[in-house]
Order: structure tokens, then C-alpha cells, then sequence
């Protein structure tokens, strides 16, 4: 069991889609389909869509918090949101969008991509599985 802090409630199964980037919600991802299309990132071409998405944290402009929020509305957001370092941008649109985000993991070298884990922002806590 990975401990972690909260940051927007609830708990989620999925697999994780890792990066070593911060991804700009605004022009870096499709919120039609859940596809990365910011053409410098390390996971353009992947869907982020019903994923478990491990990210350092987010850059670019407020208005990602809206595309979060749009993504929930279309079906493709990811399942939940773990963070490095959680920031107002990101937090903000899991929060609208009620999708479980944590952040500071306690350990990350298991946090890989393809594994299993259970986000449960509730008891802070990451579980692989």
C-alpha cells in the first residue's frame, strides 16, 4: 500500500498511464476522445480515457480545468488522478469533475505503466493489484 495525500474524493480501479511530463489539459488533450495531441508530449497518440493517469502534474492555462470538466461530460476523462505535485489547475477540474486525485506518493517505483492499482483518495491510499 502506497500512502498518499487527497485531493479530490473518491476511489477508482484502472490501469496506470504513467509520464515523466506535465500534461496541458487546454491543446494537449482531445477531450472528444481522450487522446493526447500535444505533438511534443511523450504520450501523444494514447488515450487517457478510462485510465488511472500518473502525471508529475499539470502546466498551462485555467482553462484545463474546464476540459477536465468536458472530458467527465464526454465519457473519456481517466479514472482518477495521481500527481507528483498536485496544482490548482488539474485539482480544480478533478474536483468539478468528480474524479478521485491524489498526489505526494509515498513511493512511485511500482507506479509503472500497464499496472493495476486502486486509487482511493478517501483513506490516501494507492493499492496495486
Amino acid at each position: 500500500m502506497i500512502n498518499c495525500r487527497y485531493i479530490a474524493k473518491g476511489k477508482a480501479k484502472g490501469e496506470l498511464i504513467t509520464s515523466s511530463e506535465p500534461i496541458s489539459f487546454l491543446g494537449g488533450v482531445n477531450p472528444e476522445n481522450g487522446e493526447i495531441i500535444d505533438p511534443n508530449h511523450e504520450l501523444k497518440g494514447k488515450i487517457i480515457k478510462d485510465k488511472i493517469l500518473f502525471i508529475p502534474g499539470g502546466k498551462g492555462s485555467t482553462v484545463g480545468s474546464y476540459v477536465i470538466f468536458q472530458m467527465m461530460k464526454n465519457k473519456t476523462a481517466p479514472k482518477a488522478i495521481i500527481c507528483l505535485n498536485a496544482e490548482p489547475i488539474i485539482a480544480t477540474g478533478a474536483i468539478m469533475s468528480d474524479i478521485p486525485m491524489v498526489d505526494s506518493p509515498s513511493q512511485t517505483e511500482n507506479l509503472t505503466d500497464g499496472t493495476l492499482v486502486e486509487v482511493d483518495a478517501d483513506n490516501e491510499t494507492i493499492t496495486i493489484l
